[in-house]
């Protein structure tokens, strides 16, 4: 029986792994035919096309889209084959009549991998690792532009990493603004327009590609880790949690709070049944009658406290691995992290003073402000309560009267180390608004 779920899921991984790598060599093949059909063969770029920039774009979107469902397809086949490799160590067959067919499906595999490798490496430079270059620094280096060799290794993927440099790292003796416009007056008085003009199309277009990876990356941050919790919460929950609580009626209560809260919510019960019978809002009930509807009250918060101390023990589950999805996918995309770091500093740094100035206020009050104690001490009660936990009085007025201190100097000490270097006007506009 064990054997026969084996070979089963063995299979099953097997066959996912060949889907996989048959959908990257179909997407090989598409970009493949573009190449023929439209660019004469040729690598798909601007200098090989004869289409406007509106046809070009479409297909230079196709192109990134393959791309990356390439990347995907290819992951995907590598670790469904290491998984496979992993269920051949440990379920050894003596059946060797297969050898021929398992020599076929490796010459196959090579022979597509050769191929797929063959049509993204043409586009390695200008695309498959993008990500880098749409964190650099877009302001012109003059120096480089003089000696192409010193541009062609400073380019080189080797030496990418080095050359980052987002907003927040960008510092002046002079104000931002001043340089911008002696900029953007340099460009306009400069003969050449058409390449100017090329390199604000440019510009636009890493602009627009920066945004997407960044909003769908968000996307993923937050969609992928909520589907992981709620799917292990179903499963964890039905296989084992579940299962176990109901061998396990005497369990009840998981700490001594919820235990409490029982006790006053019977308590209430009761004395409203004296109360409304006292009162002649309900009819007199016998000393039996009142003990059998008791009774059933408690089995109901019984049975409640029982389905929510068994949530807790889904939810630290649940929360583990929807956690360790959120780390996976964050080391997974680097590339997509530097893109959003960019994103999130233009956006941020982008503000105008009166913004930021807004946007700093409203969070120091409302995390380390005068009220945010009442804010924190709700949070506490809410992590506890959903892990299960006991509330620690304690604990909890120790972390409200340490953590915000942190936060607050933390924040203080990055408006002073780079807020007031990078947009001065900003911090005194937030002074301003702070002491009004």
């Amino acid at each position: 029986m064990l054997n026969r779920i084996f070979r089963s899921t063995k299979r099953w991984i097997s066959n996912s792994s060949q889907n996989a790598l048959e959908e990257a060599y179909q997407k090989a093949l598409v970009i493949k035919k573009m190449e023929e059909e439209h660019f004469n063969g040729q690598k798909i770029d601007l200098k090989n096309s004869t289409y406007g920039d509106r046809v070009f774009s479409y297909f230079e979107e196709e192109l990134k889209s393959n791309l990356q469902i390439i990347n995907i397809k290819i992951n995907q086949f590598k670790t469904s084959k290491s998984v496979h490799h992993f269920l051949d160590n440990t379920l050894t067959s003596n059946n060797h009549n297969n050898i021929r067919e398992i020599d076929y499906q490796k010459d196959l595999i090579l022979e597509r991998l050769n191929f797929i490798d063959e049509i993204i490496n043409k586009y390695n430079s200008n695309y498959y690792d993008t990500s880098l270059q749409l964190v650099k620094s877009e302001k012109p280096n003059h120096k480089s532009q003089k000696n192409p060799s010193i541009t062609n290794k400073n380019n080189s993927p080797n030496n990418l990493e080095p050359s980052i440099e987002t907003v927040s790292d960008k510092a002046s003796v002079l104000p931002r603004s001043f340089l911008r416009t002696l900029d953007r007056i340099k460009q306009e008085i400069d003969p050449k327009s058409a390449e100017i003009e090329q390199d604000v199309i440019n510009k636009f277009r890493k602009s627009r590609y920066k945004t997407a990876i960044s909003v769908k990356f968000l996307l993923l941050l937050i969609i992928i880790p909520l589907l992981v919790h709620n799917l292990s919460k179903i499963t964890l929950g039905t296989i084992f949690v579940d299962p176990y609580f109901a061998k396990h009626e005497q369990i009840v209560f998981i700490n001594q709070d919820l235990e409490e809260e029982a006790l006053i919510e019977l308590k209430t019960f009761e004395e409203n049944l004296n109360l409304r019978s006292l009162i002649g809002l309900s009819p007199h009930l016998s000393e039996e009658e009142k003990e059998a509807k008791i009774k059933e009250k408690a089995e109901e918060i019984a049975h409640n406290y029982r389905n929510e101390s068994s949530n807790a023990v889904k939810n630290i589950f649940a929360d583990l691995l929807s956690f360790g999805s959120f780390t996976i996918i964050l080391i997974l995309s680097k590339r997509e992290l530097l893109i959003l770091k960019s994103f999130i500093d233009e956006t941020i740094y982008g503000l105008s003073d009166s913004a930021k100035a807004f946007l700093i206020i409203l969070f120091t009050d409302m995390f380390v402000g005068f009220h945010s104690p009442h804010g924190w001490e709700v949070i506490l009660e809410s992590i506890t309560r959903h892990f299960g936990l006991p509330e620690n009085r304690d604990f909890n007025f120790l972390f409200i009267a340490t953590f915000p201190v942190i936060l607050d100097t933390v924040l203080k000490y990055w408006i002073f180390r780079y807020l007031n270097r990078i947009s001065p006007s900003a911090v005194a506009t937030y002074k301003n608004m702070n002491e009004s």
